[in-house]
This record gives C-alpha cells, structure tokens and sequence, in this order.
C-alpha cells in the first residue's frame, strides 16, 4: 500500500535515497506557473547533499526548456538540472538518421528538435524516409482521425516519438501529446521507437544512476510511475495531476492497479 507523505512530507524519507528523479509538467510547474511548494523541495534536496534530476518529456532540447523555464521565474540552479525527452531523442537522430529524409509531425514550435539538419525535412510524408512525431499539428489537435487517413500508406516508415504523454494538463485545460498519435501509428502496424519516460534510455543518458537508491516522483502512472517499475526504483505519485479525477473516484491502489503499476508513496502535491 503507498504510503501518504501529506503529513510527514519529502523529508521523512529524503535520507533513504541518493537520487531523485522528479517530473516537471504537473509536478513543480502546471504549464503556467511554478508551484511554490515544489521548489522549496527541490532546494532542501540540494541542501541535503542528494542529486536530483528534472526528467520531462518536452519533445524539445534541454536549453529549449530551461529558456522556457527561465521565462516562468526558475532559478539558474535548478533548471540546470532539466534533462529532456527530446534530448534523448536528438542524440539517437545524430547517430542514425541524420542524413535521412524526414517528416515532422507536430507543432512548428518544436522545429529546434532538428534545426541542425532542417535540410532534411520533406513537406510530404509520402516522399520522407521516416517521421519524427513531436505532438500535433495545431490545425488538427482533436481530430485524430486526420491521423489515421495520414498513416493509411505509410505504415512502412519507422516513427521516432519524442514524447510517449498520452495527455498533458496546461493550467486547467488538457491537450493530447506525441503519444497519443503515436499509438494510433502503431496499431495501424506501424513501428515507433519512443524516447521518455517510461523507456529506460532517458533515465541513463541524463545522469549517472549506477549502484543508486533512486525515487522517482511524477503525477503520471503510464510514465513516470511505470519507468520508475521498470528499473526497479520506488516512485511517489503526486495525486493532484492528471490522474486526480480516477484517483479521487477509486483510490491510488486502485488506479495504479488499472495502469499496471505499484506505487510506494503518494502525495497531493510536491512538498518538504
């Protein structure tokens, strides 16, 4: 059973672990504003001497975010510790598919994804050796069956998801991210190679987590919660997220239950 650290906070059980893991969107920001709590935590952590890593799954680079971040009124010191979806995915396209022709499926503002090799790009899919899928396109953000008729004949080319979200709050409204598509690319029989949470990758490449009692923290089961199961680290979910409404209705073990996952603590909100 997830015990409820409402009471007795982070720092009752902040000496148990070397490194934290911990969610941006949902956890220390709404999309809109910090939250006040969760950046006092992430400040008493460093004080304490342990690591913590800000893991997100921005489909954009990590200086992207950290500007963005900037912009909300972060400290240098913290956003320092940003490590993005997007970055992971970056360092896999250098790699493998730099001289490929691609097609960018999403929002015009995640072109510094591959700015570096924007030459590369086509305008139609048909003519693209395989997609990138940041999010979606701003013209079509509700209609996923434009996605479906797009898939129809080019279930041939490989997908790189740079953000397995399904969904995401900003303030009080909710958006379909890159997952979502993505899970219509595949079961179409599409291949998609997902870079984030919950796919071990992302964690690795952001810090070196070897031989770590590590606790992950994030509002989101299907990610952050789930990753954290697959690599065998204890996780809290913050239960004020995007699961508020089903974890309010039957409980945290029996939602995380519904979503294959086991939590160890949870927690309205982040805090110390």
């Amino acid at each position: 059973m997830a015990k409820n650290l409402d009471i007795e906070g982070l720092c009752s059980i902040v000496d148990n672990y070397q490194l934290f893991y911990i969610d941006l969107w949902g956890v220390v920001h709404n999309g809109v504003s910090l939250h006040k709590e969760a950046i006092i935590t992430l400040k008493e952590i460093s004080k304490k001497g342990k690591e913590y890593i800000l893991l997100t799954n921005a489909p954009r680079p990590n200086k992207v975010v950290k500007k963005f971040l900037e912009k909300m009124g972060m400290e240098k010191e913290i956003r320092e510790r940003v490590f993005t979806s997007g970055e992971a995915s970056l360092s896999y396209l250098r790699k493998n598919l730099i001289d490929k022709k691609f097609f960018h499926l999403g929002p015009p503002k995640d072109i510094d994804l591959f700015k570096d090799f924007i030459q590369m790009k086509s305008d139609k899919i048909e003519n693209s050796e395989f997609i990138i899928c940041t999010g979606l396109f701003e013209e079509y953000e509700e209609d996923l069956k434009y996605y479906k008729k797009l898939f129809e004949k080019n279930l041939d080319k490989k997908m790189i998801c740079t953000n397995p979200d399904l969904i995401v709050d900003r303030g009080k409204s909710r958006e379909l991210c890159a997952g979502s598509i993505a899970i219509i690319f595949e079961k179409m029989g599409g291949k998609v190679i997902y870079f984030g949470k919950p796919y071990p990758e992302v964690y690795n490449q952001s810090i070196d987590n070897k031989g770590k009692k590590v606790l992950s923290i994030g509002d989101n089961l299907n990610t952050d919660i789930k990753g954290a199961n697959l690599l065998n680290y204890d996780s809290l979910i913050i239960s004020n997220g995007i699961h508020k409404d089903e974890i309010k209705e039957k409980g945290i073990e029996e939602t995380a239950k519904s979503y294959e996952t086991i939590c160890n603590y949870i927690q309205s909100e982040l805090k110390w």
